[in-house]
C-alpha cells in the first residue's frame, strides 16, 4: 500500500513538471507575440493623407505610416442598415459577419448573448490583454468585449444628436406652405451661408461637442492610449489596443493653430462637386438626413470650401494625436513588435455630387484610408486590389495567431502586404444603403442600382475615377451583366431586396 501511495506521489510531481514546461512554453510564445495597435477614425475618406496624393492637407504622422509601410488604396465599407453608417461599419467589424449578418446578428447582443464571437475576445482567448478608448457605438457592450475600457464615446458629441429633437417640428412645418424647414434647425447646421457667416466656429469652446469635458476628445484619446502604452511597457502578455477617434466627424472642431494651416480661400473644390443631387430624395438623402443639412443647398463653392478647411483642419489635429501615440509607443520599447493599422469606419462625400455626408455609395463615401506597419511589412507599398475595411479584423486574427472562425466572412489581408498574393480575395465588391441603394464593383466598373428611383448609373472608374459620367444607356451590355452579379451577390450576402421590378428600366437602356 506503502509502495502504491509513493508511485502516486511520484506521477503527481512528474505530471505537474510537465504542465510548468508547458506553461513556461505557452508563456514564452505569448511573449513573442506582437502587439497590434488599431487606429480607428470616423468619417475619414480615402484622400485626406497627403503623402496618398492630397498637397492640401498637412498629415505628417500619417505620411510616416504610408511611408513604414504598406497602404491599400481601394478599400471599402460594405453599406448600412442605417442612416447611422458608422454603427453598420463597426458591427461589421466587431463581428467579422457581412452587411446583412451583421444587423441580425447584433440583436444577440442587444439580449447580452454572443460576446465571445467579438473581435476583443478572440484576441483575449489567444491571451492578448486587450484595451479600448473612444468612439464605440455598437450593441455590445464595450467592457464585456474589452478587458480595459476608458472614456466611451457616443456615436458623436450631443451637439450633433440636438437634429434628431426636430423630428416633431419637421412633421408640422412639412404641413405648412411656404415654410422652410431650415429656419428651425440648430445651431451649426445649414452654414455658412455667406463669408459673414459666423453663428458656429469650430475653435468656439462654448459650443461644446469635441469640446465637451474642457479638452478635446481627440487629446484625450491620446492621453489614454499613452498611460495604457506605459502600463504595458513593463508586462509581458501581448497587448491589442483598439484606439477609436471621434474625429474628424461633425462638429468638426480644432485647436486655431490647426485652423491656421488651412486658407478656405486655397482649397479647392471637388471636381464633382454639385450645387444638389438630383435623386437625393429618393436614395435616402432627403430633408431629413442629419449629415446633409450641414450646409445649405445650393451647394455653394463657399460653403463646401469653409467644410473642407474644417474637415482638414479636424484631420490635422488627429494627426499631431497620433504622432504622440507613436513616440510613446517608440519610447516603450515595442514598437519593433507592433502591427500598426490606420483605418476609418468609411469615407465622406464633404461636397462630392452635391451630398456631405457617407450615405451613398460613391468612392467617396464608402472609401477609408488603409494604412498597415509591421515587421514584415513592405515600406512605401501600395497594394491596389480590393480588399473591405472589415478585413482588418481577419488579419489581426492571423497576426496574432488566431485561427478565423467559419462565421468570420472577411478575409486577411496580410498575404496582399506581403505580396503573397497580388489578386483580391473577392470577385467584386459589394455596396448597400437601406432598401434604397445597391452597388457592385466589378473589373474597374462600377453599377449603381436606385431601386425607388427606378434608375441604374454605370461608371468606368479607371477612366472615370471621380464618377462623373454615367455610361448605363453606352454599354447597356455591361449594365445588363453587372446587374445579374449583383443579383447573385445579393444571394451570398442574404440581402433580400428585389430588385425584378428594375427589369423593364433595363431594356429601355
Amino acid at each position: 500500500m506503502l509502495d502504491q501511495s509513493f508511485v502516486m506521489i511520484k506521477f503527481i510531481v512528474f505530471a505537474l513538471l510537465i504542465l510548468n514546461v508547458f506553461a513556461a512554453c505557452n508563456s514564452k510564445i505569448e511573449k513573442n507575440k506582437p502587439n497590434i495597435v488599431f487606429l480607428f477614425t470616423d468619417d475619414q475618406t480615402y484622400t485626406t493623407i497627403r503623402a496618398l496624393g492630397n498637397d492640401e492637407i498637412f498629415t505628417p504622422n500619417m505620411d510616416k505610416l504610408v511611408k513604414n509601410g504598406t497602404s491599400f488604396t481601394h478599400t471599402y465599407n460594405m453599406g448600412a442598415w442605417s442612416g447611422a453608417v458608422c454603427a453598420a461599419s463597426r458591427a461589421m467589424m466587431i463581428s467579422g459577419r457581412s452587411v446583412w449578418d451583421a444587423n441580425e446578428f447584433r440583436q444577440h447582443w442587444i439580449k447580452g448573448d454572443s460576446i465571445q464571437q467579438t473581435w476583443g475576445q478572440l484576441m483575449k482567448q489567444e491571451g492578448y490583454e486587450t484595451y479600448m478608448t473612444g468612439k464605440w457605438h455598437v450593441n455590445a457592450k464595450a467592457n464585456s468585449v474589452f478587458d480595459h475600457v476608458i472614456h466611451e464615446r457616443p456615436g458623436m458629441p450631443k451637439d450633433a444628436w440636438e437634429f434628431r429633437e426636430m423630428e416633431e417640428k419637421f412633421d408640422r412645418i412639412e404641413k405648412l406652405e411656404n415654410v422652410d424647414f431650415r429656419t428651425i434647425l440648430p445651431v451649426g447646421y445649414n452654414r455658412p451661408k455667406d463669408k459673414n457667416d459666423k453663428t458656429w466656429l469650430p475653435n468656439d469652446r462654448s459650443q461644446g461637442g469635441f469640446w465637451e469635458g474642457g479638452k478635446h476628445w481627440s487629446e484625450v484619446l491620446a492621453e489614454d492610449a499613452i498611460n495604457y502604452i506605459n502600463t504595458a511597457a513593463t508586462n509581458e502578455s501581448p497587448f491589442f489596443m483598439y484606439l477609436a477617434f471621434n474625429a474628424p466627424h461633425d462638429p468638426r472642431q480644432a485647436p486655431e493653430e490647426f485652423l491656421k494651416l488651412y486658407d478656405e480661400e486655397k482649397i479647392t473644390v471637388p471636381k464633382n462637386w454639385l450645387p444638389e443631387y438630383p435623386d437625393r430624395h429618393l436614395i435616402g438623402n432627403g430633408n431629413r438626413l442629419r449629415d446633409e443639412n450641414l450646409a445649405p443647398y445650393p451647394r455653394s463653392a463657399y460653403a463646401i470650401k469653409t467644410h473642407l478647411k474644417e474637415y482638414y483642419a479636424s484631420i490635422s489635429h488627429l494627426d499631431a494625436q497620433i504622432g504622440k501615440i507613436l513616440a510613446a509607443l517608440e519610447k516603450s520599447g515595442k514598437k519593433d513588435n507592433t502591427y500598426i493599422i490606420l483605418s476609418s469606419d468609411h469615407g465622406l462625400a464633404m461636397g462630392k455630387h452635391g451630398f456631405m455626408g457617407k450615405q451613398n455609395l460613391y468612392d467617396h463615401s464608402i472609401r477609408p484610408p488603409l494604412v498597415i506597419v509591421g515587421p514584415d511589412i513592405p515600406k512605401q507599398k501600395q497594394v491596389n486590389a480590393d480588399v473591405y475595411l472589415q478585413d482588418v479584423m481577419a488579419t489581426s486574427l492571423e497576426l496574432a495567431g488566431v485561427e478565423k472562425p467559419d462565421y468570420v466572412f472577411f478575409n486577411s489581408f496580410k498575404d496582399l502586404a506581403q505580396g503573397k498574393q497580388e489578386k483580391s480575395h473577392y470577385h467584386q465588391i459589394y455596396g448597400a444603403y437601406l432598401r434604397l441603394q445597391r452597388m457592385i464593383r466589378k473589373d474597374n466598373f462600377k453599377l449603381l442600382v436606385y431601386p425607388k428611383a427606378q434608375k441604374v448609373k454605370l461608371f468606368d472608374l479607371k477612366n472615370d475615377p471621380d464618377e462623373m459620367h454615367d455610361i448605363s444607356k453606352k454599354y447597356p451590355n455591361k449594365v445588363e451583366q453587372l446587374f445579374k452579379d449583383l443579383k447573385h451577390l445579393q444571394i451570398e450576402m442574404n440581402d433580400a431586396l428585389e430588385l425584378g421590378g428594375l427589369e423593364n428600366y433595363l431594356k429601355s437602356l
